[in-house]
């Protein structure tokens, strides 16, 4: 009678665990699905000239009226519509990993700029935001004495 209820026990657990993992692999795969639709977050290279912050970001495959920069003196953010392309319908995909949707970049800025004079230009899928500075700043050599 002991042993009878203990493989029970066992069998019971043995289909609780595989009930389980059964749910992670769905749980994993719902979740892998709509990862995949969702764009990452822009890239960017920040550099620093005595007298601008210049930031450059990719955006490929986006319209430049789908492009929207918003600055403060010491602030900017970058967001971007990624579209979907039109299927073929006659096509099937094998694998699909290009994004598509919104994407946004907000980041502090190294120094305070002059919002009034920032230009941007879009080339060739690369977005270049320059940002004067409003206090540029002088090198000076000190001597030791």
């Amino acid at each position: 009678m002991f042993e009878k209820r203990r493989l029970m026990a066992e069998k019971m657990m043995e289909d609780m665990i595989k009930n389980m993992r059964e749910m992670q692999k769905e749980f994993e795969k719902k979740i892998a699905e709509y990862a995949e639709n969702i764009p990452e977050k822009l890239s960017m290279d920040v550099m620093e000239t005595d007298d601008a912050i210049i930031i450059k970001t990719d955006l490929p495959g986006v319209k430049k009226e789908d492009i929207n920069i918003e600055l403060t003196e010491n602030t900017i953010s970058i967001s971007a519509v990624f579209e979907e392309e039109v299927e073929i319908k006659e096509a099937d995909f094998i694998k699909k990993e290009r994004k598509y949707g919104e994407a946004k970049r907000e980041m502090r800025l190294p120094e305070k700029i002059r919002v009034e004079d920032a230009s941007a230009k879009f080339e060739n899928g690369v977005l270049t935001v320059e940002l004067p500075k409003v206090e540029v700043k002088k090198k000076q050599t000190l001597k030791v004495e």
